[in-house]
């Protein structure tokens, strides 16, 4: 039978706590280059321009440039590939799929009052897929650290009698469930500790109720790893935007945007230990589901200096989310001597709610039109990462300062950097565009650097557009997170292909 259990956390930060940690925090704080198949193509690059539907959610005075009813639809197709390397053994995983990354209309009402000072409203409804949540890649080679040595590490500290239990599924519950804020323990790595003791990988120093202190079972300095992370999902919003035009070259807007996460991981940790080792396999299974929803404003304006230059400028508020998390475990041991022994509390944890606020950005932007023939587009836009912030949800007492002054130590405020052109003959459009993107944490990941092109036929009411964007970056992977303190290195490559359909109405 499958239990669910409510885990309370009492002033106490757990790395376990998943969407806590910093990386899930990340993940969700940032966002990729999605949208219509124009929009892509030139690089997001779209603050001072509007007229495009995905344009809005970079600057919602965007909308009230276009001229009559429009709306679009884009199709994609993704693609990534992760090229792994670690302790000297490379892999490769690759995946694509098939999603929407935009759908919206914009509206245009029109003042017959040639004097009024507000010239023209215009209301929309977008879709946006902020960020693919789909990765996968595996890290296999051979170490002289092991899964051991992890364990050993969460049980260190722990009363002996904590880990003895006749009943396991009841002992699981009582570690996830207890308030163990006096004892410094978090509930999470009380409960992999215990898994790890149950699957005989560490024994204690002394039989005594009151030992803290253990010893690992995995003993060898020939060790082969193999990981596998697997995660689903996506980061999306839904928008209400409304704008104006005031007299003949001024553009302001607001967007009212509601936001989505559903996510699920999963990572899968296998062990082969040579030599003399009392353990001889390890696999260790670890499954997370995430649901959230959010809000956060815009607000814009684009101001139309000349026929030849736009200048934009933008303000994104942060998103307040509030997220939930679902967890699930399960440890095997193998020995050549006594066989195996499979850990399986037949538990999920569920979670308390928490609210994470991640970083506003700041935009500014610039555009050079060329009349009829072409359009030059520039963005620059500012987000502080250390400004991301945890907060306990209803009925969550947990204390998050710990968490929350992690990400003000090591993560950094980053630019991102966007350029994109538009050259037009007759009824066809070429497209091309470049982006670069800061680091917010220099330490575990580089910048990015991205590139795109397409291009596009009108056929008058109809307008058909493809777009092919590539982006690379590359980090570093834990495979847990204490006792194996080696890293995978891992180049992410991601290419889009983008097919949209815009109806001028």
């Amino acid at each position: 039978m499958k239990f669910n259990l409510a885990i309370i956390f009492s002033f106490i930060f757990t790395w376990g706590n998943y969407a806590q940690s910093s990386n899930d925090a990340l993940l969700f704080s940032s966002e990729d280059l999605s949208g219509t198949a124009r929009f892509v193509a030139m690089g997001g690059a779209f603050g001072a321009l509007g007229r495009d539907i995905s344009s809005l959610k970079v600057n919602p005075a965007g909308s009230s440039v276009f001229l009559h009813n429009f709306a679009s639809f884009s199709l994609a197709n993704e693609s990534y590939e992760n090229d792994v390397l670690y302790q000297g053994s490379a892999s490769n995983r690759s995946n694509n799929n098939f999603f929407i990354p935009q759908a919206g209309a914009v509206f245009v009402f029109n003042n017959s009052n040639p004097d009024a000072n507000v010239s023209k409203f215009t209301i929309g409804i977008t879709y946006d897929q902020k960020k693919s949540l789909d990765n996968r890649f595996n890290a296999a080679g051979n170490n002289e650290s092991s899964i051991g040595d992890y364990f050993v590490d969460l049980a260190n500290g722990v009363p002996l009698d904590l880990l003895n239990s006749f009943s396991l599924q009841d002992r699981y519950i009582f570690l996830g469930e207890g308030n163990f804020n006096n004892e410094g323990f978090s509930n999470t790595d009380l409960q992999n500790a215990f898994l790890g003791y149950n699957a005989f990988l560490f024994d204690p120093v002394s039989d005594d109720t009151n030992n803290t202190s253990y010893t690992s079972n995995v003993n060898s300095n020939s060790v082969f790893q193999d990981y596998n992370y697997r995660s689903t999902g996506l980061n999306g919003k839904f928008s209400v935007n409304g704008s104006m035009q005031l007299f003949d070259n001024f553009y302001a807007g607001l967007n009212l945007n509601s936001h989505f996460i559903n996510y699920e991981r999963s990572t899968s940790y296998y062990e082969s230990i040579g030599g003399s080792s009392e353990i001889n396999e390890v696999v260790f299974q670890n499954n997370l589901s995430t649901i959230g929803i959010g809000f956060s404003f815009q607000v814009g304006a684009i101001a139309k200096v000349n026929e030849f230059l736009r200048l934009g400028a933008s303000y994104e508020s942060p998103t307040w989310y509030t997220i939930s998390d679902e967890t699930s475990q399960y440890l095997y041991s193998y020995s050549n001597e006594f066989g195996g022994q499979e850990v399986d509390p037949f538990v999920t944890n569920i979670f308390p709610n928490y609210r994470l606020r991640t970083p506003g950005k700041l935009v500014g932007s610039l555009g050079l039109v060329f009349g009829k023939t072409g359009i030059l587009s520039f963005d620059y836009s500012y987000k502080d990462y250390s400004n991301m912030q945890l907060s306990p949800g209803y009925d969550n007492n947990t204390d998050y300062r710990i968490q929350n002054q992690n990400f003000e130590n090591n993560f950094d405020a980053a630019s991102t950097y966007r350029l994109g052109g538009e050259y037009r003959i007759q009824r066809w459009s070429l497209r091309g565009g470049y982006r670069y993107e800061e680091s917010p944490n220099s330490n575990t990941m580089s910048e990015l650097n991205g590139y795109s092109g397409g291009l596009g036929y009108d056929f008058g009411k109809l307008r058909l557009d493809f777009a092919y964007d590539y982006s690379s970056q590359d980090y570093n992977a834990n495979l847990l997170q204490t006792g194996i303190q080696e890293r995978a290195s891992v180049d992410f490559s991601r290419s889009n292909y983008i097919l949209t359909l815009a109806i001028d109405m």
